[in-house]
């Protein structure tokens, strides 16, 4: 390809957390690399808003995720350091359930495998260690002091302003209306213009499936709701006070976080109503069967935060059938990287893939172990064979 304007070594489709940190770890590496968003940088209209994301060590999704875990710790604080911004903020975190349960058992799995520092206890002592919390006595946590949460919108903006300062363009509000194969390279094409260049990065969260149709089969967009509530008691949910958890309850699986940089104690339900779909068609506007998937749990398990609605925010999780990542090159198409769907417990990565967005963009491999996230293991749903 001769160097022109609209000729680039990599383009990055979708900017948000994956994608803002890839544009980062490219442009640092002095690659050509042009960003393209369809919205606003931050936005509100996919899976990285609503001010923060969990991140936690004790992974019990599987134990070969902690030392992703490990480097995207130190990525985060190698970015609010440049950035000049605290993004990363530690309460510790807590997974509870049933003793037995998946969520117990996986966490307890990972601490064991990785040495990590973590404390067992029974739900009434939890409950003793963190008033907010009100467990039943049958259920066991794991505390593990490392957990916490990311800055989430402010990440992608420190991501795409540090980016910018490196050489990257970064262009919102300008969707890909289409990308193909061109000389061993790609072609992407916009309202705004035709750019070429010899890599391509899929980061587009749930419209992965619009973006690589061979993915629709296994990124399924689901309709989630975060609820914040104002808590009767708020001291006992301050972060000082109050660590982020994953817990299994009778009402279902939920997660949530410290009263943080808005009124509310903020909760979400995994799966929530069910409602899966075209992003598109999926409803984004929230009513008070959505504040009732929620509220049921924090009614019965914190009742100091049951107070009066502070805000109800929908987001999108894309979930593939067992609900790990696809991070890999196409099969038939080796210069396009694909990250993405993240099943919903994507974010903390961020900052460590977009390091292996930039490894397998320049160097064909990363250091880091893929074998969980092959695009393989579907075949031959979406390899198209």
């Amino acid at each position: 390809m001769s160097a022109t304007s609209n000729t680039y070594d990599v383009i990055v489709l979708g900017v948000g957390g994956m994608g803002s940190a890839a544009c980062w770890h490219l442009a640092r590496r002095g690659v050509r690399v042009l960003g393209l968003e369809r919205f606003d940088i931050p936005h509100a209209m996919g899976s990285s808003h609503g001010f923060n994301r969990i991140i936690r060590l004790a992974y019990f999704e599987d134990p070969s995720y902690v030392p992703l875990l490990r480097r995207a710790y130190e990525n985060w604080r190698d970015l609010e350091g440049r950035f000049g911004e605290q993004l990363l903020f530690i309460t510790g975190s807590i997974d509870a359930g049933p003793a037995g349960s998946r969520t117990v058992e996986g966490s307890l799995a990972a601490c064991r495998a990785h040495g990590l520092a973590h404390r067992v206890m029974s739900g009434a002592e939890l409950n003793r260690f963190a008033p907010g919390y009100a467990l039943p006595d049958g259920h066991v946590a794991i505390l593990q002091p490392e957990g916490g949460f990311v800055s989430a919108e402010r990440a992608i903006v420190a991501h795409v302003t540090l980016a910018q300062a490196a050489g990257a363009e970064i262009r919102a509000r300008e969707p890909a209306l289409g990308w193909e194969p061109a000389g061993g390279g790609v072609r992407v094409r916009t309202e705004r213009g035709v750019y070429e260049a010899g890599r391509l990065v899929v980061s587009a969260g749930s419209w992965m499936g619009d973006v690589v149709p061979a993915l629709r089969p296994v990124a399924v967009p689901e309709r989630q709701v975060l609820g914040w509530f104002q808590p009767r008691e708020p001291a006992l949910f301050a972060p000082e006070r109050f660590p982020v958890f994953n817990m299994e309850v009778e009402e279902g699986k939920f997660y949530g976080f410290p009263v943080w940089h808005v009124p509310g104690f903020k909760i979400g339900r995994w799966h929530h109503l069910g409602e899966s779909g075209p992003v598109d068609a999926l409803p984004r506007d929230c009513d008070l069967r959505d504040e009732e998937a929620v509220r049921s749990c924090v009614r019965r398990y914190f009742p100091k935060a049951d107070g009066p609605t502070m805000a109800l925010r929908s987001c999108f999780f894309t979930n593939t059938p067992d609900e790990h990542f696809v991070i890999d090159t196409l099969p038939d198409l080796p210069q396009v990287v694909v990250a993405s769907p993240c099943s919903g417990h994507g974010y903390k990565f961020c900052s460590v893939v977009g390091e292996i967005l930039a490894d397998l963009a320049t160097q064909d491999r990363t250091r880091f172990d893929l074998s969980l996230h092959s695009i393989g293991r579907f075949a031959p749903q979406a390899t198209g064979a």
